[in-house]
């Protein structure tokens, strides 16, 4: 290994620790148990520092530092770093910051024990301060090092962090010559998925000699979320040593789409045919793209299966199999499963509340939605999305009024374009057009596309050509090209109130953007296929 200093990580990356008091450790009678223990030296605290780190109650070790300071020994390195270790393997962060900051001399080793011990109780800021701090001190990072500051990166959620971490570290790898093993790898590739940088990950992947299935899985996840399932799907080929996560992450990934959903099935059924049991993960996923496909009779199957499970209370097990019947529009279904879970959270109550009001029983999503309330379960954004649309589909305008002031008043949910849109459909259902423009002119951010189209709709509803050319203008400012149906609804506005003039003038803009209207279609199951 080249010698040198870790340059291109700056210390402004990360941020600084706390000042951390003086600490004691915990003072317990130490009986010594000979007469080397009495007169402490490293021979004989070495043996007996290992001894407790090794064994299943470590805590008991504290005694050796108690009576090492009552004796007044002063540790060597290697001693005072069984105890940083013992410390660490107590739990015990303070003390074992204490004994890392009173080493006289910090070494590669302590460093990285005390990374390590920050990064197992997901003290993120604190493991990659000190090692901003090994850095300044001129001690040079080692693999281990650089494992544990890619681990960091991808447990933290600030996503420039994330992304600029990873690219630094494997800059400063080659730089350094460092040899990557499988483990440096491992995070290394996984570093870049969590990062979107799918390609760079890729890079790396594709320099590994062996290939494990723990880096075949990050970079199948990061093909699905991005849309790459034929890449994705040649990686799971050529993964030759499969598991049942890496079978997770290709039915996650088919579950999100329905023109992916069916192959989510297959490769359901295949991870049993080469025996791999379906974990909580697998039921998930496989509930959800029954939900896409509507397969509310392959659902059936799977809550079968589920129940011969121990999984088959889980409240997130439960809280699928209600969604995944209230898309299918098997209300009842979805409310049997609801009425006999021993526990629900939030979003077993907004899968219910909102499958009510898809279903068309508006009243009773709301009742839910109070009776939620009632249970001290608070709503999220969805939920109220869920009540608001209800209260539109039911024509209860001061009662949708009502909740939308108390997201913020009641519950500190701050509204987003999606919930200001659902309150102009329920303004415009209820005929109040005035009102809505006066809405969306108070909204305190840019009304988007969703918001506009909301107000067209209602024009429309209601034949105010004036307004819906306003709404239709600004909806298209915004993309003129993606909202095929806003001049369909703009042009039948025009026509129900005979100006066919406009409406001609409409439709050749149309021809000459090369719009069309989307074709309508429908899904008919078959045994076979969809």
């Amino acid at each position: 290994m080249k010698n040198g200093k870790l340059l291109t990580i700056r210390p402004s990356i990360f941020s600084s620790l706390h000042n951390h008091s003086t600490l004691a450790p915990p003072i317990h009678s130490f009986p010594p148990e000979s007469h080397a223990l009495s007169h402490p030296t490293a021979t004989a605290l070495a043996p007996a520092l290992q001894h407790f780190i090794n064994s299943d109650t470590p805590f008991q070790g504290q005694k050796i530092h108690t009576h090492i300071i009552k004796s007044g020994y002063t540790p060597n390195t290697n001693i005072s770093i069984k105890l940083l270790i013992l410390y660490l393997k107590c739990g015990c962060l303070r003390y074992a910051r204490q004994v890392f900051d009173e080493l006289p001399q910090r070494t590669l080793s302590a460093y990285n024990y005390m990374i390590n011990g920050y990064l197992k109780h997901e003290k993120i800021e604190e493991s990659l301060d000190l090692v901003r701090r090994m850095v300044l001190s001129g001690e040079t990072p080692d693999g281990f090092t650089f494992s544990m500051v890619l681990k960091a990166s991808t447990c933290t959620s600030k996503v420039l962090l994330l992304s600029s971490l990873g690219r630094a570290v494997h800059a400063q790898m080659l730089k350094l010559d460092i040899e990557p093993d499988e483990v440096l790898y491992t995070v290394l590739v996984d570093s870049y998925v969590k990062s979107g940088k799918v390609g760079y990950a890729r890079t790396v992947f594709d320099m590994m000699l062996e290939k494990n299935v723990i880096c075949s899985t990050s970079m199948i996840s990061g093909y699905m979320n991005q849309g790459s399932i034929e890449e994705a799907e040649i990686i799971f080929q050529r993964t030759t040593e499969k598991d049942v996560v890496v079978f997770n992450a290709m039915i996650e990934g088919y579950s999100k789409s329905v023109l992916t959903a069916r192959k989510a099935l297959e490769t359901y059924v295949d991870m049993q045919w080469l025996n791999f049991r379906p974990n909580i993960s697998t039921f998930a996923s496989i509930i959800g793209a029954c939900s896409v496909l509507t397969a509310a009779e392959i659902g059936q199957q799977i809550q079968c299966q589920l129940m011969k499970t121990e999984r088959f209370t889980d409240i997130k097990m439960g809280s699928a199999l209600v969604d995944m019947y209230a898309k299918c529009g098997r209300i009842e279904d979805a409310r049997r499963i609801f009425d006999n879970m021993s526990e629900k959270n939030v979003f077993t109550w907004t899968s219910m509340i909102d499958g009510y009001g898809k279903n068309g029983d508006p009243n009773e999503a709301l009742e839910l939605f109070y009776r939620m309330q009632q249970c001290h379960v608070q709503p999220n954004d969805v939920t109220f999305l869920g009540a608001l649309s209800a209260c539109g589909h039911a024509g209860l305008l001061d009662r949708g009024c009502e909740i939308f002031e108390s997201m913020e008043q009641d519950y500190s949910v701050k509204p987003n374009m999606e919930h200001y849109a659902c309150m102009v459909d329920l303004l415009g259902r209820a005929g109040s057009l005035h009102q809505a423009w006066e809405f969306v002119m108070g909204m305190p951010k840019k009304p988007n596309s969703d918001v506009w189209a909301a107000l067209l709709s209602s024009c429309r509803l209601h034949g105010d050509v004036e307004m819906a050319s306003v709404a239709a203008n600004e909806l298209f400012k915004l993309n003129a090209d993606c909202r095929p149906g806003a001049y369909v609804a703009l042009s039948n506005t025009l026509a129900a109130a005979g100006k066919w003039e406009y409406v001609s003038e409409l439709r050749e803009i149309m021809k000459v953007r090369g719009i069309l209207k989307n074709t309508g279609h429908s899904w008919i199951g078959t045994e076979d296929a969809l």
